[in-house]
């Protein structure tokens, strides 16, 4: 798109076969325009391309390209297309007008000109051609603000979480690497399982964004867990566990707090909510904080359920050795229909080389 400086005279091509029509149409303009010149619709074509004209006078009557084809041709290129098209001509019947609109012209003017009638229209158009620019261009600006703002927001979701995240490492220093994996697996079940007609629309790709965005807080209310047994090398107590599984209530009470100072009640923190309440229920009702089953656990909570246990059966902890790949696969199939959502599992069962390559390459 050609943007016309204030500065500069605006350029108008004038096409037509007859030597004496162009110099009476250019002696008209030249002392308000910039003015060229071509005496066929190819000549006119191959100026324009090598310097669009702000507008352009076109004869109908002319050999080889009429002035018809050309003004066709000149909308059918994405460079010129948008130029203001006159048809300035002595084909004067209805039919004819009809015509030189319907391919695009923005006026019709006939010949003999009136200088007064030419003048006026050419000034309309070229205002109107420079309205329309300058909004073209203000939406192209918008367009890169607003794409310029949302990559902000976008960083400043992933740094809030990051910071978040990385105060339950502090604590717990077997979440490092569980963190990133546990990201990747989630977005590999996700998107495996949107091709469920009925997951389709709850995994959406903005969602599948906010789920791998969020799965690094589904630990973070281990914070509020005592070192005597967050960090404990042998098998805690029933007691201790207890006190362990608060942890999914004071994650899912600190993200809520979190939300509160923004004001808004629903935040790109819904999921990683969701996640660090829910990702300790089981499928049969089994689980805690509240003991839910089924499709009442969010669909959320399901998918890190099956991605935080892979993760941890095939880490090493200080209270076990690492599982085989192959064995927690069949420990996760075992376990299907009781601690997890069969939809989930199937879904894991047909990617789980995925998991492996994933697990090896974010190897602690």
């Amino acid at each position: 798109m050609k943007m016309m400086k204030n500065d500069e005279k605006p350029v108008i091509l004038v096409v037509d076969d007859t030597p004496l029509n162009l110099a009476i149409v250019s002696d008209l303009l030249r002392n308000i325009y910039k003015v060229k010149v071509a005496i066929n619709g190819e000549r006119a074509l191959s100026v324009a391309m090598l310097d669009p004209p702000d507008l352009i006078l076109l004869d109908v009557m002319m050999p080889v390209l009429d002035g018809y084809e050309t003004c066709r041709r000149l909308k059918e290129d994405e460079n010129l297309k948008d130029i203001p098209i006159i048809f300035l001509t002595a084909k004067n019947t209805v039919n004819d007008e009809e015509k030189g609109f319907s391919l695009g012209a923005v006026d019709y003017i006939f010949k003999p000109i009136s200088p007064p009638i030419l003048l006026a229209r050419i000034k309309t158009h070229l205002m109107l051609k420079q309205a329309r620019d300058f909004l073209i261009d203000k939406n192209i600006y918008l367009q890169a603000e607003i794409a310029r703002r949302v990559s902000e927001i976008n960083m400043i979701q992933e740094v809030s979480i990051a910071a978040m995240a990385s105060l339950a490492e502090t604590r717990d220093n077997e979440t490092g690497g569980h963190i990133r994996r546990t990201q990747y697996y989630i977005n590999e079940l996700a998107l495996d399982m949107r091709q469920h007609e009925l997951l389709k629309d709850v995994l959406s790709i903005e969602n599948i964004q906010l789920l791998v965005k969020s799965a690094p807080l589904h630990d973070i209310g281990k914070i509020g867990i005592p070192d005597y047994i967050l960090l404990k090398p042998g098998k805690l107590t029933v007691e201790e566990f207890e006190i362990m599984k608060t942890h999914t209530t004071l994650g899912r009470n600190a993200i809520i707090r979190a939300e509160e100072m923004q004001e808004q009640p629903d935040t790109f923190l819904r999921f990683a909510k969701e996640i660090a309440y829910s990702h300790h229920e089981k499928w049969n009702g089994s689980g805690y904080p509240q003991g839910l089953a089924g499709e009442a656990i969010p669909i959320s909570g399901r998918l890190m359920a099956v991605a935080d246990v892979y993760d941890a059966l095939i880490s090493k902890r200080v209270y076990k050795e690492a599982m085989p790949h192959a064995a927690a696969v069949e420990l996760i199939y075992k376990d299907m229909g009781t601690h997890f959502d069969p939809t989930v599992v199937e879904s894991f069962l047909r990617i789980e080389k995925r998991f492996l390559e994933i697990s090896d390459q974010y190897a602690d």
